[in-house]
């Protein structure tokens, strides 16, 4: 027997909304009257049969991108998921509704998966959830292959796992490139929350997309409050931030099991409603979990990364990093799960360096550390921040914030609520940024520019010979992560862009005219 959520009693015929209008599935299925930015147009464009890129914020309706074309379609529509529990929840969600769906990965029994792969033959199912690595086994390529099984759409979601220069880069998921070979004549949709401009391109590549329409939807989350606090006694932080949000919910992410079971065991002395959640417990324990903090049985999960993808909770008034993530798009992705609903809610980080000394120790096993290296560094840049921090984090993934366009986001963050930030003269560390971008022909990327300011001796930096231009170490009065710090700043007053997937520094107009007639520069950062 298949699990429970096959169980229900498919109400909706495979062929009801075929050549059905978008609104009238939103409505008649899914009992929505309106539609979410973007969503309608990316819809509409894979209906038309374009392959679609579609970049959308945690909580912006990426199921009903591919759930509402399924049903109008002709065919199933495969989506391939990386995570088991988010496949079963969806399924499970669907299969109420009266929508025929299934999921096919390594927890199906061998009958189970016979019993599957009958329904799809047989035209009873829409939506087919895959795992990634699945694709590489013979029984699905068969399955797929299969002369009475017709795909109309493949489905990628967190998209961004495909790409090298993503923060969760998973090789499985280059194998999603053999299924066109499979069905050349299906559509391919490619969804994530987080994707820079280099990463975009890299899905696009990998999946051997063709020609793409890209849809980008703002980063912006108005009603989540930005704040970072020193990592100085971080339990009272964490209480603090509790009891600000009395009885309401709340996700606290640490980097390791050890850290989330003491910082649950700490929070229960005080008598607060709180469960764990990561790796290292059961099955049934997590799930029990998980269900009780949905279901607002407790008020606090404690947990590692992997908790919150694809978890329907639009409630959650607060999220806490206790731990600094790896990177701006995991950050992004994690206090993206608070006020989905819509209400005001907060994002609290407990920023240390010390943190980023911790995370470096994994970058050993990496094929390519200076990636990751980079995605720390941006992290830690963020942390360090002192400009609005809105500003800061849409503006890594490419998106202009003004603030004056804003006003009721006047206090949008902890730098903000502040007031007025001081100013300083940064005229000289700016000057030599750019020069020194200059003398090395605007090649290379922030590390390697701060490398030749410090006067480091890699081999790079001799073989090319910028141990002997006019800039090599006349940085060494200032520390490597200020020169970071100072760097995002610039980019961020736009001075400084990064180009392509190396995120090379390049020189602005801007840029060239103070150096032309050399004003004076003042930023939010103390040298």
């Amino acid at each position: 027997m298949l699990p429970n959520c096959y169980n229900s009693f498919v109400i909706i015929r495979p062929d009801s909304f075929i050549k059905s209008t978008p609104e009238t599935v939103l409505k008649e299925a899914f009992g929505y009257d309106e539609f979410r930015y973007n969503q309608k147009e990316i819809i509409q464009n894979v209906l038309n049969g374009n392959d679609t890129l579609a970049v959308m914020p945690t909580g912006g309706g990426k199921s009903l991108c591919y759930q509402i074309p399924a049903l109008i379609m002709e065919g199933i529509t495969i989506v391939i998921s990386p995570l088991i529990s988010l496949m079963q929840d969806q399924v499970s969600s669907l299969e109420k509704k009266g929508i025929g769906s299934v999921f096919i990965n390594s927890t199906l029994e061998w009958e189970e998966f016979l019993e599957a792969s009958a329904r799809i033959k047989a035209g009873e199912i829409k939506i087919v959830y895959i795992s990634p690595e699945g694709l590489a086994s013979n029984k699905i390529k068969d399955l797929l292959s299969n002369p009475n099984v017709k795909i109309s759409c493949v489905t990628i979601d967190e998209a961004h796992c495909v790409s090298e220069w993503g923060h969760d880069f998973r090789p499985d998921y280059l194998e999603i490139f053999q299924i066109r070979k499979l069905c050349p004549s299906a559509v391919m949709l490619a969804l994530t929350a987080t994707a820079t401009d280099a990463v975009r391109k890299d899905i696009v590549k990998n999946l051997g997309m063709k020609k793409p329409e890209i849809f980008i939807s703002s980063f912006n989350r108005p009603n989540i409050y930005l704040c970072v606090k020193p990592k100085i006694s971080p339990l009272d932080l964490v209480c603090d931030c509790i009891e600000r949000h009395k009885g309401e919910s709340g996700i606290i992410y640490c980097t390791s099991r050890k850290q989330v079971d003491e910082l649950t065991q700490s929070l229960k002395h005080l008598k607060y409603s709180v469960k764990n959640y990561h790796a290292g417990l059961s099955d049934d324990i997590r799930a029990k979990n998980q269900d009780a903090f949905i279901q607002g049985k407790i008020d606090i999960i404690v947990a590692t990364v992997a908790f919150g993808m694809g978890i329907d909770k639009p409630d959650v008034r607060f999220v806490i990093n206790y731990d600094l993530p790896k990177s701006l798009e995991e950050y992004y992705q994690e206090i993206g799960r608070a006020g989905r609903d819509g209400k005001p809610s907060e994002a609290l980080l407990l920023f240390t360096r010390g943190d980023a000394h911790k995370i470096r120790y994994f970058f050993e096993d990496m094929h390519d550390k200076s990636k990751a290296e980079n995605l720390l560094n941006a992290m830690v840049n963020y942390g360090a921040m002192h400009m609005c921090r809105r500003k800061t984090l849409l503006g890594y993934f490419g998106e202009v914030y003004n603030a004056e366009k804003h006003p009721e986001q006047t206090k949008c963050c902890d730098i903000c609520s502040r007031g007025k930030t001081p100013l300083y003269d940064v005229t000289i560390p700016v000057q030599k940024i750019l020069c020194c971008m200059i003398r090395t022909n605007e090649r290379f990327g922030t590390a390697y520019v701060t490398d030749v300011l410090l006067g480091s001796r890699q081999k790079r930096i001799i073989e090319n010979g910028h141990t002997k231009i006019s800039t090599f170490g006349i940085g060494k009065d200032i520390s490597k992560e200020k020169w970071f710090e100072l760097t995002e700043m610039m980019i961020m007053a736009g001075y400084i862009k990064k180009e392509g997937e190396y995120n090379i520094l390049k020189l602005t107009s801007s840029a060239r005219q103070i150096l032309a007639t050399r004003e004076q520069i003042f930023l939010p950062i103390e040298l």
